[in-house]
């Protein structure tokens, strides 16, 4: 990857999939649709729903990516590695 590209645009593209999208679209995507479901009923602690939601499934991956290995995985995340353990501990991920 040059400097100065898009990082959004450089995960791998799915099977089937005839484009890429970013992250940054998808999250649009998933919040417009979350929005459109509540049908005007009014939503709490958004940010916290989001990101427990989103959280998981982060680590998970970044531990995967990382072969478990938590000081790599803190780095890659831009954590404190005590920070991480404490986030793998919080969903049980550890």
């Amino acid at each position: 990857m040059s400097s100065g590209q898009d990082v959004s645009n450089e995960m791998p593209q799915e099977a089937g999939s005839k484009q890429r999208k970013s992250l940054q679209q998808s999250v649009t995507e998933a919040m417009q649709r979350y929005f459109s479901d509540l049908d005007g009923q009014a939503t709490h602690d958004l940010y916290d729903i989001v990101m427990a939601e989103v959280e998981p499934p982060l680590l998970r991956a970044v531990m995967a990516y990382t072969r478990q290995n938590q000081s790599r995985a803190a780095e890659t995340l831009g954590l404190n590695r005590g920070t991480l353990r404490k986030k793998l501990k919080q969903y049980d991920l550890l």
